[in-house]
């Protein structure tokens, strides 16, 4: 496993952004762990996981110019992954979008540099996807082009048909979606660091609710 991803999943069990038990989802799903980004609550963390974004950006080999964080996870996201380009030489722009277009002042919905160009979207993690598709939307209707969203972590479970939904959003929007972990990735990293209770859970879970992607 790439050493970015042993990295993420140290930093999201040391933060309690991972946690292990019984967790109902909004699917009603009965999961055996539960993944809340927001969790991330320090400069230090923070800067940790823009790492992490950096070093899936990098691996991906994706070109872009422009960074867009939607609101509003992605917001605090988009920025701190710039600030570590920048601090390697690489100064990129970052824009955000608001949940509600303001009405005085400057208006509209968009916030930060021009949305010009290639365009990679960070976010957290795929839900319903409203949030990213939202976001290609105003991408798009600005004349640039979204080539990739970055996410930290892929649960890799059907949604309502047999694909995921990362699957569902890579096929329905035609742009490549990376992830800093996996649930497989997890499943790995747990037969290093887990125990034997937390494997068997995953594993479980996998098999009646998982789906097959790529890394």
């Amino acid at each position: 496993m790439a050493d970015y991803r042993n990295d993420f999943l140290d930093l999201a069990a040391s933060c309690g952004v991972l946690r292990f038990g019984d967790f109902t989802l909004k699917s009603g799903r009965r999961s055996p762990y539960f993944f809340n980004l927001g969790a991330v609550s320090s400069g230090l963390a923070l800067r940790r996981l823009a790492q992490c974004y950096v070093a899936l950006l990098d691996a991906s080999g994706v070109e872009f110019d422009l960074l867009f964080g939607p609101a509003y996870k992605g917001i605090p996201l988009a920025a701190a992954v710039a600030t570590v380009l920048a601090e390697d030489g690489r100064d990129v722009a970052f824009a955000y979008n608001r949940k509600e277009a303001k009405d005085h002042g400057e208006g509209g919905s968009l916030v930060g540099a021009p949305l010009e160009g290639r365009v990679a979207i960070i976010d957290d993690i795929l839900t319903a996807g409203t949030a990213i598709r939202e976001s290609i939307r105003l991408i798009r209707a600005a004349g640039a082009t979204p080539v990739t969203a970055l996410l930290a972590f892929d649960r890799m479970e059907r949604g309502q048909r047999e694909l995921s939904a990362v699957q569902e959003l890579e096929q329905e929007q035609n742009i490549a979606v990376h992830c800093i972990a996996n649930l497989d990735q997890l499943a790995d990293w747990l037969a290093v660091s887990g125990n034997p209770a937390q494997q068997q859970a995953i594993a479980a879970y996998r098999a009646e609710f998982g789906v097959i992607t790529s890394a």
